[in-house]
Order: C-alpha cells, then structure tokens, then sequence
C-alpha cells in the first residue's frame, strides 16, 4: 500500500497519474481530453517545484494511492466513467489536505475539470 503522506509523494502522484490519462486519452482516440491531461501534468509539475519549500513537514494522514487506482485497460464507456471518477475523487480528497493554498486550488481545478467531464 503506497502512503500518500507528504505533500511531494501527493503531487507525485498526481504528476504519474496525469501522464497516464494522457496516454490513456489518446489511446482511446480522444486527443483533445489527452492534451487537456498533459496540460495539468505541466501545471502540477510547476506547483511542485515552487512550492516544495513552503511546505512544512507536517504529515498528511488518511490517504492512499491503493485508494485511486485508475483501470486503463477498460475503454467501454462504463470504463471511461469509472477512470474520470477515480482521478475526481482523488483531487477531491487529497486537495484539502495540503497546507499550501495556490498548490491546493491546483488540485481543485483539476478536480473540477475531471467532474465536469464525468458530467458530459
């Protein structure tokens, strides 16, 4: 069970996660949502190294990568809907634990944007 207890192995996790809805985007032949995934990866990766100082070392609790697991071997459309609600569900949860507030609107907008596609 992979722990995310700090903020860099949230954003870490988050980076790995978007490069993977990338790949599975384009996979499923729609370019468009796999540029929008690269985009936040870049975005998350920014956040990361400028804000990786101002973060102190409190830890985070409660949280596991066990917990988003995203199933990219399903492309049926049940499939889609179950990867879009994980990765919301992960920037859900894991947003409101980080102590640094332009990192946490971050994980909020790309949030937002995934429920938006759910929504669609």
């Amino acid at each position: 069970m992979a722990s995310l207890n700090t903020f860099g192995s949230i954003m870490t996790h988050a980076i790995h996660q978007e490069a993977a809805l990338k790949d599975y985007f384009d996979i499923i032949g729609q370019p468009g949502r796999a540029k929008e995934a690269d985009k936040r990866r870049t975005t998350l990766e920014r956040i990361r190294r400028e804000y990786v100082v101002e973060i102190t070392l409190e830890p985070i609790e409660g949280l596991s990568a066990d917990d988003y697991v995203l199933n990219l071997e399903d492309d049926s459309e049940a499939g889609r809907a179950a990867v879009l609600e994980t990765a919301a569900k992960f920037y859900a949860e894991v947003a409101p634990k980080i102590n640094v507030r332009q990192a946490q609107r971050a994980l909020e907008k790309c949030g937002r944007q995934y429920t938006e596609l759910l929504e669609s």
